[in-house]
C-alpha cells in the first residue's frame, strides 16, 4: 500500500465504513466495499497519482462498489429489485453544526456502540469499525481467542442486519446506555497506542487523539466521574512518554523512569480532572486506574522510593470493580515489592495461564519473579516465551537485555 493510501485508510477507514453502513444497513457490504476501493486505489494511485482528497475518493469508489454488488444481486433475483436509496450519510450528518457531539470520531464511536448489539461485542465492534484494529488485536485486548472474537463480531453484525439497525447519531437521552461501551472502546484503543514505548506502532497516533477525545468527552459529560477519570488517566500516562525509552531505544519500566523527564503540565491536568471526579463521589474503575497513575506521577525523583503499598491498596480497590487477569497480574507486581516474589508468584500461579498465554506482560512478569526466586532456567524460558510473541522493538530490546543478564545454562 502506498503512503497516501495507507494514511487515508488509517485516518478515514472507520469513518467511511460507518458512513456506508449507515447508508446501506449492511456492515459486511460496507467493509467489502471499502476493501475493494482500497484495492482499486492501490492499482490506480501509483499510476495516476494520488487524488487531492484521498478519503473522498475512497468513499465515492467504495459506494460505487457497494451499488454494483447490489445491482448484480438484483439481476440475479436474489434481493429486492431496487437498491436502497442511500439516506444522508453519517459524514453529511456529521458536517451539521447542529450535531450535539462536537467531534467526528467521537460521534462515530457513539453511533457504533448501539444498544442493539450485545454488550460484550459493542466495544469490540467499534474498535474494528472506527479504530481500525484487526480481529486478532481486539482478541488479544479482551484475552479471548481470535476465533471466539471473530464469532462475536459476526454475531454482532448479523444482529445489526436482522434488526435493521440505523447507524444514527444518538441524542443526549441515548448517551447513558452507550457510555459504558464508549469508555471501554476509548480505553482499549488507548491501551493499544500506549503498549509500544517507542510510539512507533501502527496505532501509536491514537495516543495523541485520545488526549483530544477524552477532553471533549469530559466537557460533554462533566458530571460523569468515569469520563473525568479516563481523561485523567490518559494525561498521566502521556506525561511519562519522554521517559519511556533509554538512550539505546530500550523500554524503561515505570519504576525506573526519571520523574524529571515527565511532563508537569499534563500531570497537573490529570490531577485537576481527578479532583473533579472525586468531588462527584461516585467511584469507578477508571478513577482508580487514574489514581494509580497519580501515585506514580507524584514521585519526586528516582531517589524517592516508589509507594508500593499505596499502589497495592489501589489495586485491591480496583479488583472490586474489575476482577480480571490483567488487574491481578499488575497487582502481583506491587505485591512482589510489598510481600516478596514468592507471594507474587503464588498469585500468578492462581491465574488462568492458558488465557494469558498470548499476553506478553504475563511472561515478562513471571520471568522477573522466577529470576528473583533464583530459578534462572525457568526465568530464561519465560523471557523466551515473551520474546516469541513478537513484541515491539523497544520492548524486545528490554526483554532481551533482561534475559541476557541471567547468563546461560
Amino acid at each position: 500500500m502506498n503512503l497516501a493510501l495507507d494514511q487515508a485508510a488509517r485516518r478515514s477507514g472507520g469513518r467511511i465504513i460507518a458512513a456506508l453502513a449507515a447508508a446501506f444497513r449492511d456492515l459486511d457490504l460496507a467493509e467489502d466495499g471499502f476493501a475493494e476501493a482500497c484495492a482499486r486505489a492501490a492499482a490506480a494511485w501509483p499510476r495516476d497519482g494520488a487524488p487531492r482528497d484521498p478519503a473522498a475518493w475512497l468513499y465515492a469508489t467504495a459506494r460505487r462498489c457497494v451499488l454494483d454488488v447490489l445491482r448484480k444481486r438484483v439481476v440475479r433475483g436474489r434481493l429486492a429489485p431496487d437498491a436502497p436509496e442511500p439516506r444522508p450519510s453519517v459524514e453529511e450528518i456529521m458536517a451539521s453544526d447542529e450535531a450535539a457531539i462536537p467531534d467526528e470520531r467521537l460521534r462515530l464511536i457513539f453511533v457504533c456502540c448501539h444498544p442493539a448489539v450485545a454488550a460484550e461485542a459493542r466495544a469490540a465492534l467499534t474498535l474494528r469499525l472506527v479504530c481500525g484494529l484487526s480481529t486478532a488485536e481486539i482478541a488479544r485486548a479482551f484475552l479471548v481467542s481470535e476465533t471466539a472474537m471473530l464469532q462475536r463480531l459476526t454475531r454482532a453484525k448479523r444482529k445489526i442486519a436482522q434488526a435493521g439497525v440505523a447507524f444514527e447519531i444518538p441524542g443526549p437521552q441515548a448517551w447513558p446506555e452507550r457510555l459504558g461501551a464508549v469508555l471501554s472502546t476509548l480505553e482499549v484503543a488507548y491501551a493499544k497506542a500506549h503498549e509500544d514505548a517507542a510510539g512507533a506502532s501502527a496505532h501509536a497516533g491514537y495516543a495523541r487523539e485520545m488526549l483530544d477525545l477524552t477532553a471533549v468527552l469530559a466537557d460533554l459529560l462533566p458530571d460523569e466521574p468515569e469520563c473525568l477519570g479516563l481523561a485523567a488517566l490518559v494525561r498521566f500516562a502521556e506525561a511519562r512518554r519522554p521517559a519511556r525509552l533509554d538512550e539505546t531505544g530500550a523500554m524503561v519500566p515505570l519504576s525506573e523512569q526519571d520523574p524529571a523527564l515527565w511532563r508537569a503540565p499534563l500531570i497537573a491536568q490529570g490531577e485537576a480532572l481527578l479532583r473533579r471526579a472525586a468531588a462527584l463521589d461516585r467511584s469507578g474503575p477508571r478513577q482508580l486506574q487514574a489514581a494509580l497513575h497519580a501515585v506514580w506521577s507524584r514521585r519526586g525523583s528516582l531517589a524517592e522510593p516508589p509507594r508500593w503499598r499505596a499502589v497495592l491498596a489501589l489495586y485491591d480497590g480496583l479488583l472490586a470493580f474489575r476482577d480480571d487477569p490483567v488487574v491481578r497480574l499488575n497487582r502481583a507486581v506491587a505485591l512482589a515489592e510489598v510481600a516478596g516474589p514468592g507471594a507474587a508468584m503464588a498469585e500468578l500461579d492462581r491465574l488462568d495461564a492458558a488465557r494469558l498465554e498470548a499476553f506478553g506482560p504475563f511472561h515478562a512478569v513471571r520471568a522477573d519473579l522466577l529470576a528473583r526466586l533464583q530459578r534462572p532456567a525457568e526465568a530464561r524460558a519465560a523471557y523466551d516465551r515473551a520474546l516469541a510473541l513478537d513484541p515491539a522493538p523497544a520492548e524486545r530490546l528490554w526483554l532481551a537485555r533482561r534475559r541476557t543478564s541471567l547468563g546461560e545454562d
